[in-house]
């Protein structure tokens, strides 16, 4: 199972249907795979891709990279057979697509006992109800699906994203109430370094733990924008330092570069040494 303070900087979508590719998910430098059994594998080629899954999974070795599985929604012919195969394999998570209420997230529930479920939040109706989605108890993390919400809100292509804004951060908000995961939508122009490490900033700023990414190329930018600067290491060691030593003192607060450290500064930094530790054991 993921939780929130495992890496999940990189998420590569990998489609399920193409054995050469999950031979690659084993030595891609990526947090997390997606294998994909939904948008990424054409409709004559689903069955054969989820009996190719099941078989090969069980062998795959991806090291620390959590593995994911992004099942057919359960409104198409193969959305309760994917949720069925599934069953009693060894997955961190499977990734519910086209999620608007809660009792869409329960159905599968049923049909995959024991094992996290994600849930994209990719329709209007996922927004309006994104804290209820959050709230159910299998639910282990979120992902944005903006391609479709841009779709189904009419909107056009911003580099600020200003008309996504408000379900971005409504995502955010409902998957850090419950301590689960929150990973950005994926940026379409996979050669463009400059436009997606722009978008990776945003998302890290907004709050997201990470990006689902739709090309290997863009793994690197992810990890680096979604992993703690030597900077902000520095920065976290000396608040810490800070803190106790005034704390030794018999005071409540201590100060920074003329900036006031307090008990919650304190605990952001303590997550951000966690987290960079986190990551560097994940390149062991």
């Amino acid at each position: 199972m993921i939780t929130a303070d495992r890496p999940t900087r990189s998420v590569l979508y990998i489609p399920g249907s193409r054995e050469a590719s999950l031979d690659k998910a084993t030595v891609l430098p990526a947090d997390a795979i997606i294998f994909d059994l939904e948008d990424a594998v054409a409709p004559e080629e689903k069955p054969a891709a989820r009996d190719l899954l099941v078989r090969r999974l069980p062998g795959l070795d991806c090291g620390a990279r959590a593995r994911i599985v992004r099942i057919n929604g359960l409104d198409t012919p193969w959305g309760a057979e994917d949720a069925r195969a599934l069953a009693g394999l060894h997955l961190d998570a499977v990734l519910i697509p086209k999620v608007g209420t809660p009792e869409d997230v329960e159905a599968v529930a049923r049909l995959l006992p024991g094992t996290a479920l994600w849930a994209m939040m990719e329709t209007t109706a996922a927004m309006l109800n994104a804290a209820a989605i959050a709230g159910h108890p299998r639910m282990g993390g979120m992902v944005m699906g903006t391609n479709d919400l841009a779709r189904e809100l009419g909107t056009r292509f911003r580099p600020d994203r200003l008309p996504l804004i408000t379900a971005l951060s409504l995502c955010v908000l409902a998957a850090k109430s419950r301590q689960l995961t929150i990973i950005d939508g994926v940026y379409n122009a996979f050669k463009d370094v400059e436009g997606l490490r722009l978008e990776c900033e945003q998302a890290r700023d907004l709050g997201f733990d990470g990006k689902t990414l739709i090309h290997p190329a863009q793994i690197a930018v992810a990890n680096d924008c979604f992993a703690p600067t030597p900077a902000d290491i520095e920065l976290a060691r000396r608040q810490i330092e800070a803190f106790d030593g005034a704390l030794a003192q018999g005071k409540g607060v201590a100060v920074i570069d003329g900036r006031i450290v307090e008990k919650m500064h304190v605990q952001t930094a303590r997550a951000t040494l966690s987290r960079a530790e986190a990551i560097a054991a994940m390149a062991e």
